[in-house]
């Protein structure tokens, strides 16, 4: 995927709208971060919970995966070139869905206790 086509597809979603993140393209609900293109250009830094980043990270190592930077936290990295289309729609859904009720509840999304 490109992240012409993942912008696309976050846009599409209610209340979405661009916004920049560490001085790359991001994806914010309402002021709250869902998606940012890391500095590479290759990347996504997606919002996800703990549990499902293992998971992610267990059956598709070559796509999703973590650095020292966000083990504490709860975030995946996707290499845009090895994710499916159906697979990003259902993460950006997601991520979506923390990202509305962390400004519903007025958090952030924290490092892990």
């Amino acid at each position: 995927m490109t992240f012409a086509q993942v912008r696309k597809m976050a846009l599409e979603m209610e209340g979405v709208e661009d916004a920049k993140s560490y001085g790359t393209a991001a994806f914010k609900v309402r002021g709250s971060l869902m998606a940012r293109l890391k500095e590479d250009g290759e990347t996504l830094v997606l919002a996800t919970t703990f549990e499902e980043r293992d998971g992610l990270m267990a059956e598709e190592r070559e796509t999703y995966f973590i650095t020292d930077h966000y083990l504490d936290y709860p975030w995946v990295l996707v290499r845009l070139k090895k994710v499916k289309p159906e697979a990003m729609r259902e993460l950006l859904a997601r991520a979506w869905r923390l990202a509305k009720e962390r400004k519903n509840q007025g958090t952030r999304a924290g490092k892990r206790s």
